[in-house]
């Protein structure tokens, strides 16, 4: 999705181009898609959690447009205190386990440090979608300019 902040209304909702198709990529290659996010303005009082799965769903349905499917959300609504918040590796594993998930053939995309520290903490690839300058985490496994394109990576160089 488009980086516009804090994001509790699902108006905002913008899908960049390029991810229904690496989507759509990595569920024919047989992985699930999940989204794993840090939301953190329910805990600052800037919306609620169902405002953020109004978002989920808008995000859902905008990428089913295109014909691209998620197959789960989670997210945490915290600041401090808990094991979920990115980078720790709460909310994948929850995933793992109520998924039935092999956590070994899995991989971490994300556009921010915390995304490429949640991967290493869990001993998979990270993937950094991100070419912006001022990156400030660990080294990932490759550095892609769009989410398509670090699809194509993974799924060339490291699933086959």
């Amino acid at each position: 999705m488009e980086d516009s902040g804090f994001i509790g209304d699902p108006r905002r909702v913008r899908v960049l181009d390029g991810v229904a198709e690496a989507l759509i990529d990595l569920a024919a290659a047989g992985y699930e898609r999940i989204v794993i996010t840090n939301q953190s303005g329910v805990a600052r009082g800037m919306f609620g959690a169902p405002d953020v799965e109004d978002v989920n769903r808008a995000l859902a349905d905008e990428l089913a447009v295109r014909g691209a499917t998620l197959n789960a959300f989670y997210f945490c609504t915290h600041l401090t205190g808990c094991d979920c918040r990115k980078p720790l590796p709460g909310m994948v594993l929850r995933a793992v386990a109520e998924r039935g998930l092999e956590l070994a053939h899995s991989v971490v995309f994300g556009d921010r440090g915390s995304d490429v520290a949640l991967a290493v903490n869990l001993g998979i690839p990270g993937i950094l979608v991100n070419e912006l300058p001022g990156y400030d985490g660990p080294p990932p496994l490759f550095r892609a300019r769009s989410l398509r394109e670090g699809v194509r990576f993974f799924l060339e160089h490291v699933h086959a």
